[in-house]
């Protein structure tokens, strides 16, 4: 492939069809090395605040330390032997920090885990004993899991792929400027309206208008609007990329590009942003993100909720854009060898503990309802989708409460410091029980902003529970709320 670049033609330094070439490759030295012990590469994603990290580390502590999970078969035939952790086959990849984070919510006091900031992957072996006669002869089956934990927002730079520079500064301002988020950018809209595109550039001004832009991006992910992020993904999480070229640069506002000179303020940030696309997207497509097998999509509705209907309707679209960037289908022998599909998908709706039990089925509805046209895309490619209502780590428990003669049903935790219901404030020593309303039975009306019952349904952080101990050391594994159904969908045809 090439390009035509004032007057010249220049070879692309990664060209789509290098690319693919190598991915083939790579695959096929994947599945030879399979041969022995067979792969599934499972991805964990999802916005930030999610719970990507906690779902990892729940998921491998119950797994090695024999947690009891009903509604999966091979743990709850008694199948499954045992479970530990293995070295990385990717060295190149920070190993994810199971140890660290199970640190911190074993800790006196227990605290939630640092969030997901870079690409991460951690290597869990499953020995199990197979369902299938011949098989069972040959004595125990080893499967390795290897979970690879990226962040949402790095998905959301996939689209970029497809956009030059002009398209994706009209599409960004065209977005700013929208009522819910023309307020949070309007110191960064001031800053771009003193900038001249065609002007000689500029690196202080170029670094500027780049720092304004990420923290109109940081600010439309606060709790107050609850929005998700747009792209660039790495501005928000730039990983060892921070401070670099390829990340500081934003949109422009100008007609005419095509004859703006070379020296020019938009040719600098138009350049950035081909290296940006150049140096991070493609690599994280080709080098990750296309080899995965199964994923599980880790998505925060309750906080949209809490932002009411502009926020929903953000997560809506966010969701929808992450979805549509899997390569997703049922997986013959040459697509397993050479282009592997992900044949498996779950989205989960976290924090489900923050809800009483009979909210829960709602909640999956206003999933399912959230994500109707990715989950049918998907499946009409020959993927199976799940929706499940989550709770890796259950940080509540279920009571009842008396107000004005009702019962009401609650939930009992300890809120985080700073979280408010009403007038109440909280600081995090003490347990309350709280009764969160009842999401409505219409999934449309969540939609909507919950209607008219938006003033009544509040939702609020809790710490984790207390870790429990065992005689011979460690720890209990903590409780949850479907994470074995997470489980079985994700990897249990692959352990029978």
């Amino acid at each position: 492939m090439s390009r035509i670049e004032e007057g010249r033609v220049e070879s692309l330094p990664n060209s789509s069809i290098t690319r693919a070439v190598a991915a083939a490759a790579a695959n096929l030295r994947h599945y030879a090395a399979d041969l022995g012990t067979p792969t599934i590469r499972l991805g964990v994603t999802g916005l930030a605040r999610s719970g990507k990290t906690v779902f990892i580390t729940a998921l491998v502590h119950n797994l090695i330390s024999g947690g009891r999970l009903p509604f999966f078969d091979a743990a709850a035939e008694g199948r499954l032997l045992r479970a530990y952790l293995e070295p990385q086959p990717d060295e190149a990849i920070p190993r994810f920090e199971y140890e660290r984070h199970l640190a911190d919510l074993t800790g006196d006091p227990p605290r939630w885990p640092e969030s997901t900031r870079r690409i991460s992957q951690l290597r869990l072996a499953l020995e199990y004993q197979t369902t299938k006669f011949w098989k069972r002869q040959l004595g125990r089956t080893r499967l390795h899991i290897d979970i690879v934990d990226y962040p949402g927002e790095w998905l959301l730079d996939l689209p970029l792929l497809n956009l030059d520079y002009a398209q994706w500064s009209r599409a960004a301002l065209d977005e700013s400027r929208k009522s819910g988020r023309k307020d949070i950018a309007k110191t960064w809209h001031q800053a771009l309206a003193g900038v001249d595109p065609a002007a000689p550039a500029d690196e202080v001004q170029a670094e500027t208008l780049s720092h304004l832009f990420k923290a109109y991006l940081r600010e439309t992910r606060a709790d107050q609007y609850a929005l998700s992020t747009l792209p660039p993904g790495r501005f928000l999480m730039p990983g060892d990329l921070e401070g670099s070229p390829a990340l500081t640069f934003a949109p422009l506002d100008a007609k005419g590009a095509d004859s703006f000179p070379r020296g020019s303020m938009w040719a600098l940030m138009a350049r950035r942003y081909e290296a940006y696309k150049t140096h991070v997207v493609r690599p994280f497509f080709h080098d990750h993100f296309a080899r995965l097998d199964r994923q599980i999509v880790l998505i925060d509705v309750l906080a949209a909720l809490n932002g009411g209907s502009a926020a929903v309707a953000d997560l809506e679209r966010a969701m929808t854009e992450i979805l549509e960037c899997f390569r997703t289908g049922a997986n013959t022998l040459w697509s397993s060898l050479l282009w592997p599909r992900i044949d498996r998908i779950v989205l989960a709706a976290t924090k489900a503990d923050h809800l009483h039990q009979q909210s829960h089925d709602r909640l999956e509805a206003i999933l399912a309802r959230l994500t109707g046209r990715a989950m049918a895309r998907a499946e009409y490619a020959g993927a199976e989708v799940k929706v499940l209502a989550l709770a890796t780590i259950r940080a509540t428990r279920e009571g009842v409460a008396k107000r004005n003669g009702d019962v009401l049903p609650c939930i009992v935790g300890y809120p985080l410091p700073g979280e408010t219901i009403g007038r109440r404030h909280f600081n995090g020593d003490e347990a309350f029980a709280i009764f969160p309303g009842d999401l409505p039975k219409d999934p449309d009306l969540a939609l909507k902003g919950l209607a008219a019952q938006q003033d009544d349904v509040r939702f609020v952080r809790f710490r984790p529970p207390d870790p429990v101990k065992l005689p011979s050391g460690g720890f209990a594994p903590f409780p949850n709320i479907r994470l074995d159904r997470a489980i079985q969908a994700l990897i249990g045809d692959r352990l029978t």
